[in-house]
């Protein structure tokens, strides 16, 4: 029988975006610390505990603590790699649109306002975007008055810069 070979996604070649807020890094650092001090520590003891039980091909509630066990391993690893590829987003001047700043556009004479940010904490709804979006490349390095062709859904669509903080 052979082995099913899983086609590669859209996403497959772009490089991980680590660009995250200060505040993001802070509760990334909490939340390992919290893993690491108060999670990782009674689940070894469960592991532990649960081991002694002897055979375990049939002890199901060791291998479920062993699982769980492994998934905040994996969690503080994750978290671990995170913070060392960090990038922290400091915004330098309000002249052009950077990484950080707060961008108000006027789009079919409404005014919307757009925050940019690293992929990770993206949020359209709130109108967080991401400086790898089509509206975010489109206003990266523009300056107030400047306007944008955007093209979203086969449309054109104007962005002019009101306003950067």
């Amino acid at each position: 029988m052979r082995t099913p070979q899983r086609k590669i996604g859209n996403y497959a070649h772009l490089r991980p975006d680590h660009h995250i807020t200060e505040e993001k890094y802070n509760r990334l650092k909490a939340e390992l610390d919290k893993l690491k001090n108060h999670v990782r520590h009674p689940l070894i003891k469960e592991v532990k505990r649960l081991a002694l039980m002897g055979d375990f091909s049939e002890n199901a509630a060791y291998q479920i603590s062993k699982g769980r066990l492994r998934g905040v391993n994996q969690r503080m690893v994750d978290i671990e790699n995170l913070l060392k590829r960090s990038s922290i987003i400091q915004t330098k001047d309000n002249d052009t649109v950077q990484l950080g700043n707060l961008v108000t556009v006027e789009i079919n004479k409404k005014n919307k306002q757009f925050k940019i940010l690293g992929s990770t904490e993206t949020n359209p709804n709130q109108g967080i975007i991401s400086h790898n979006s089509p509206i975010g490349k489109a206003l990266i390095h523009k300056k107030v008055d400047d306007e944008v062709l955007v093209e979203i859904n086969n449309k054109q669509l104007k962005y002019k810069i009101l306003k950067i903080k």
